[in-house]
């Protein structure tokens, strides 16, 4: 029963590492990256949908990202949702393609962007504590089941799993910060 804790602790911690990287995925940095554009939902036909779901992407330059309309006539949408995005994109069509050019960040913008990535690191380090403190609450709750030495070794076991997935979420925004202040 105490494995069982434990192993779905560590699956659940893991989730909030994942998430965590994925959220860090949508940060601009100076380079093209599609990962950025999965939060962009679409008004396509009265509902909204995600940009991933009506276009294919690629990027033909370290600045640019080119997007392929599956349907040519959703063009002004996607290129009206990107705009209203947060994204400070500025994107330009032909009639069959869109153009996504990056430009290069400012100091003050790659400072910013930061802030958002430690903020961002901070929820997934709440994340892993909050499945760390309902573990303990069910590893407390077998009291009377199993001894109370083998609680507090699988509490301390437990402690060491929030202890390496928290300093897998600081190496990876180190990571991430390094990628934004790169020139």
């Amino acid at each position: 029963m105490i494995r069982e804790l434990l192993t779905d602790a560590e699956r659940r911690m893991d989730q909030a590492v994942e998430h965590t990287l994925g959220e860090f995925g949508t940060v601009r940095t100076g380079r093209a990256n599609p990962g950025i554009l999965h939060r962009v939902m679409v008004d396509y036909y009265g509902a909204p949908t995600p940009l991933q779901q009506l276009a294919s992407f690629s990027v033909p330059e370290p600045r640019l990202l080119v997007l392929q309309p599956f349907d040519k006539s959703s063009i002004v949408n996607i290129e009206r949702a990107i705009q209203s995005s947060d994204l400070g994109l500025n994107p330009s069509n032909d009639g069959n393609v869109i153009r996504l050019a990056f430009p290069a960040l400012t100091e003050e913008r790659r400072r910013d962007l930061i802030r958002v990535v430690k903020n961002m690191a901070e929820e997934g380090r709440v994340a892993i504590r909050q499945v760390r403190r309902h573990t303990k609450d069910d590893l407390e709750a077998l009291e009377g089941e199993v001894s109370e030495d083998e609680i507090r070794r699988a509490e301390k076991d437990l402690q060491e799993i929030t202890d390496q997935h928290t300093k897998r979420i600081d190496e990876l925004m180190e990571h991430k910060e390094q990628e934004l202040l790169e020139v």
